[in-house]
């Protein structure tokens, strides 16, 4: 696709927890889309970055009749992507959800990390604990087995004990402090906090005055429709066979989150997205992929979902209209809910 690329080159990516390999089927579906749009109606190159976000491949792709405007503005976007880094990247030794991890407690948290803890424990009510923040302590205990993960898994003493550190309504947070009611605990926000940094930037683009984009930090969420005003069109992974790109799906206005255990594996049938009712890795489905009209929602309900299992999914969902879901059962057939 011609237009105007800034690469940041700044650190190498790392590997995505939860669907660093969605986005690569996206990012190489989409301009293939784009490009046949842009044979029907004239429109502007778009301009592009790459980067990450989250330890995820992430990338924005603008379209505006001033290319110059598009480079300003991703180059204002990226500082607010940092800004949000510095308060949820486990990657970063000073970002808020480190110092809160490290100490226990944080004073005087962000509005941000308020804002999606508040709606992590909503998603984790509504889903009977299927989605809890506090599983942390079961990624370490995972990501220290070594080889035992492959031969039978961790000690199970050892994870016993992590989790009953697993439990969601064991944080206390408010304006003034965050705090744990258990020494030990842990949070992660990776299943939840890509979604909310990605409708940060949209939002800020649609208030810029932008009226196309596809904004892909670790999730994905298109503003408007693609050039010709068809929908972009986003590719999925296989889950049998991550690599391959076998479908499709459509946005327009809309955010997609897609959730499976082919994105970081431990060893065996362990995997990054664990189920808090067993501390083992949620293996009922191959994946889940969830549209919804903000990417916080898509982000959280596609892990809720996973480690629900189908059963389930259609109560979740009911919470949060007009989301819809569509899964890939472990016997590889498909269902759209």
């Amino acid at each position: 696709m011609s237009g105007t690329h800034i690469a940041d080159n700044s650190a190498p990516a790392r590997i995505s927890r939860r669907n660093v390999l969605k986005i690569l089927a996206a990012t190489a579906a989409l301009p293939a889309g784009v490009l046949l749009l842009r044979g029907r109606a004239a429109a502007p190159a778009p301009v592009q970055w790459h980067g990450e976000t989250l330890g995820a491949r992430a990338s924005l792709t603008l379209w505006h009749s001033d290319p110059g405007v598009a480079r300003r503005t991703i180059a204002r976007m990226r500082t607010e992507i940092e800004r949000l880094e510095g308060v949820f990247s486990l990657y970063r030794s000073d970002s808020e959800i480190s110092r809160l991890n490290r100490n226990g407690a944080l004073p005087r948290p962000s509005g941000d990390l308020l804002t999606v803890l508040d709606e992590s424990r909503r998603i984790a009510e509504v889903s009977g604990g299927a989605f809890d923040p506090t599983v942390q302590p079961l990624w370490n205990v995972y990501a220290g087995a070594g080889a035992a993960v492959a031969t039978g898994g961790p000690d199970p003493a050892i994870l016993a004990e992590a989790r009953a550190l697993t439990d969601f309504t064991a944080i206390d947070a408010g304006p003034r402090a965050i705090g744990f009611g258990k020494a030990r605990m842990a949070i992660t926000l990776n299943g939840i906090a890509q979604g909310y940094i990605t409708d940060r930037i949209t939002d800020l683009l649609r208030n810029e005055g932008f009226e196309q984009a596809m904004v892909e930090l670790g999730e994905t969420r298109a503003l408007g429709a693609a050039p010709g005003g068809q929908p972009f069109n986003v590719g999925l992974m296989n889950p049998a066979a991550p690599g391959i790109v076998d479908r499709a799906v459509t946005l327009a206005d809309e955010a997609l989150s897609v959730s499976g255990g082919y994105g970081m594996r431990f060893g065996g049938d362990a995997h990054h997205i664990f189920d808090p009712a067993t501390g083992r890795s949620a293996n009922r489905l191959l994946d889940v992929a969830v549209v919804a009209p903000r990417a916080i929602h898509a982000d959280a309900l596609s892990t809720a979902i996973f480690v629900a299992g189908e059963q389930r999914a259609s109560d979740i969902l009911r919470a949060y209209p007009p989301a819809r879901a569509m899964i890939t059962r472990s016997d590889g057939s498909t269902a759209t809910l």
